[in-house]
């Protein structure tokens, strides 16, 4: 279709079919359009093989139809463009339309409607006609456009992950024979050379684990989600109770209390719900302060989702890294520090948000830090939430 240009379409030129049966009528109208500097061709037809066949041959700007002829109704004309997949304005012009069948023809898909007996509208209906269905197109344009870049966003995503997860698996038997024979040769050679080669067999060894837990932890990563997840009713107390199996030498070492309130059935996957909450639980206790540690758990339901606590009397985080946290190999502290490549909490974002959740943080330097995640709610969430304390 043309474009609309200052005089109403492209190069001032119109074409426009009309479906009349009245010759007079339709030379008033195309006389109407050329006084208002339209430069106008036109075809005509009567009857719906007319229409359709007009339809199927020719592209037309605008449709300019009567209401109501012996053979045919003018609002036919959109059914017949629908069937064509067609996107053109369609004006009703005709002798007399009550205001409430005209409001009606509009809801129904007619751009504009104009009366016989007051043809300098029609001119003014086509101009905006023209313009309305310029920004529709522009409209689908960029939605086409953005859906394209989805599209490849997903696909560049899909990539990435498929990489990360090959050269992870595969970098890790090779890196599992140099980290071997790199402390090897740390135990075997230790003392009888230099002063200088310990120090560089000590630097490759601890270079070695270093980039062998990177490469883990990358796997970790890309796993979560690439088969599908297996989801199905959890209930969350059975599955911290196994989260803190995992990390009972962390428990026992730190001294934490950790105190949980009413944990919820929840429809997930089993093994990511537990990365989930091992991991935050671990962090809580990895970033404690001086205090004894101390954790608390917990859950509320808001709406349709269960909005999930773990709140810790650690060091806090400062309000300008609450997102850095979130992105993978983000870290704030030195290893010398606390111990980590920083991926367990893009490891829990990944894992939320493929739930179909959000997670985030509240923290203060010094006064703790508070985590939060959602999870969609499931019927009978009421009848499954258990109390246990630890």
């Amino acid at each position: 279709m043309a474009a609309a240009s200052k005089n109403g379409a492209a190069n001032g030129k119109l074409r426009i079919l009309l479906i009349e049966d009245n010759p007079s009528d339709a030379e008033l109208e195309l006389a109407e359009l050329r006084r208002e500097g339209f430069e106008v061709s036109s075809d005509l037809a009567q009857t719906r093989d007319e229409v359709s066949e007009r339809l199927s041959k020719h592209s037309y700007d605008v449709v300019l139809a009567d209401y109501n002829l012996p053979h045919f109704r003018g609002m036919e004309t959109l059914e017949i463009m629908r069937e064509k997949g067609l996107n053109v304005p369609v004006i009703l012009v005709t002798g007399a339309l009550r205001s409430m069948t005209a409001v009606e023809c509009v809801k129904q898909g007619a751009t504009d409607y104009v009366l016989k007996d007051n043809l300098t509208r029609l001119s003014l209906c086509v101009r905006r006609a023209l313009a309305e269905t310029a920004l529709k197109e522009q409209r689908k344009r960029a939605e086409m456009q953005l859906a394209k870049k989805v599209e490849q966003l997903a696909r560049s995503n899909s990539d990435l992950e498929q990489f990360a997860y090959v050269a992870s698996h595969d970098l890790q038997e090779p890196l599992r024979m140099v980290a071997a024979y790199t402390q090897l040769l740390s135990e075997r050679y230790r003392g009888k050379l230099d002063e200088s080669a310990d120090k560089y067999i000590a630097y490759a060894v601890e270079g070695a684990l270093r980039m062998q837990a990177l490469i883990s932890d990358l796997l970790a990563f890309s796993r979560v989600g690439r088969n599908g997840a297996e989801r199905a009713n959890i209930e969350c107390n059975a599955v911290v109770d196994e989260s803190l199996k995992n990390l009972a030498a962390a428990v026992q070492e730190s001294g934490v209390i950790i105190t949980r309130g009413l944990l919820p059935t929840v429809h997930a996957d089993r093994v990511q719900l537990g990365q989930l909450f091992q991991n935050l639980l671990g962090n809580a206790i990895k970033f404690c302060g001086k205090d004894t540690p101390a954790v608390e758990l917990s859950a509320e339901r808001q709406g349709d989702e269960w909005v999930f606590a773990v709140c810790d009397n650690g060091i806090g985080i400062a309000s300008e890294h609450k997102e850095q946290i979130f992105v993978i190999f983000q870290r704030l502290h030195t290893r010398t520090e606390y111990s980590g490549n920083g991926v367990g909490l893009a490891i829990c974002k990944k894992i939320v948000e493929q739930h179909g959740g959000r997670i985030w943080v509240d923290s203060q330097p010094g006064r703790g830090s508070t985590f939060r995640f959602t999870l969609p709610a499931i019927s009978a969430d009421r009848d499954d939430i258990h109390e246990n304390h630890s």
